[in-house]
């Protein structure tokens, strides 16, 4: 592997922290971005600063002119009717705008499966999107202008999706995480919905090392659905979930009625990234 300088905001989040050490496991070198650094590994350069707030700088110096920047930062991504999404998004795109326009040679940022809203099947590339909620709207809108942005500049565009993500089950918010609180607190009983709903899942550690490969290839661009490619229930994966976790608790299913802005099935087309694996195993 080329050595190659990666610059990933939001380092110290969810996400951003188990890319960083993925990518620090692998040589990279890391400069990563935060308010805090408390989970971010002490490999990394880490630079505080506010992506939200900042003057008339040259953010591409600023960051030591990074091969690639992994665009993770994003406030309140739990809380999907937050105004804060819409209220940031002009500031996320300054930031972006600001890298790119100074020289940035490859954006890649991190979207979701909030951007389709409700559909039934298979998610790919073409799959029309009419997101439902706040943080859907604004990540929607956010790919398509970094799109045109990338194009007007000749920066290499990558916009990932990942689906349902659990793990790390102490900072998640995932039915998940929720589940091994009440757990861990002694609950005997936890309610659930009927649990037939099914999702595209992907646990965390898994999705750090397939965002890390996709940052390090330079063949697949565009939307790229960072997943398995495989519907399973909600009730199958929770069962699984309890008897790995040996996890003591009745589960109430069919307590809550399912969100009718919910799917019944929806999972990503892996076409893109097993291409991606495929290359990295041969």
């Amino acid at each position: 592997m080329q050595f190659m300088k990666i610059l990933v905001t939001g380092a110290n989040g969810y996400i951003g922290s188990k890319v960083v050490k993925c990518l620090c496991n692998k040589g990279v070198d890391v400069i990563a971005c935060d308010l805090a650094s408390d989970n971010v590994d002490k490999r990394a350069k880490f630079i505080y600063f506010d992506i939200l707030n900042f003057g008339n700088i040259n953010l591409y110096k600023k960051f030591d002119e990074p091969d690639v920047c992994l665009h993770l930062a994003w406030r309140d991504g739990f809380k999907h009717f937050s105004e804060t999404h819409m209220l940031d998004f002009s500031s996320h795109y300054n930031l972006l705008l600001n890298l790119v326009s100074n020289g940035l040679k490859k954006l890649c940022v991190m979207g979701t499966m909030h951007e389709i809203g409700y559909y039934e099947g298979a998610v790919d590339e073409n799959t029309c999107c009419n997101p439902t909620n706040l943080y859907g709207i604004s990540k929607n809108a956010l790919r398509e202008s970094t799109r045109i942005l990338c194009q007007k500049f000749g920066c290499i565009w990558l916009w990932l999706r990942a689906f349902y993500i659990y793990g790390n089950d102490e900072y998640g918010q995932s039915v998940f995480s929720k589940l091994k609180l009440a757990a861990n607190k002694g609950a005997k009983e936890f309610n659930l919905t009927s649990g037939n709903n099914c999702f595209d899942f992907i646990e965390i550690n898994r999705l750090a090392e397939l965002i890390c490969l996709t940052l390090l290839q330079d063949e697949v661009f565009g939307i790229i659905n960072v997943c398995s490619g495989k519907p399973v229930s909600l009730k199958t994966k929770i069962l699984d979930y309890v008897k790995k976790n040996h996890i003591n608790i009745n589960l109430n299913w069919g307590t809550f009625p399912e969100r009718e802005s919910e799917s019944p099935c929806i999972y990503g087309n892996n076409t893109k990234i097993q291409s991606i694996l495929d290359r990295f195993n041969n």
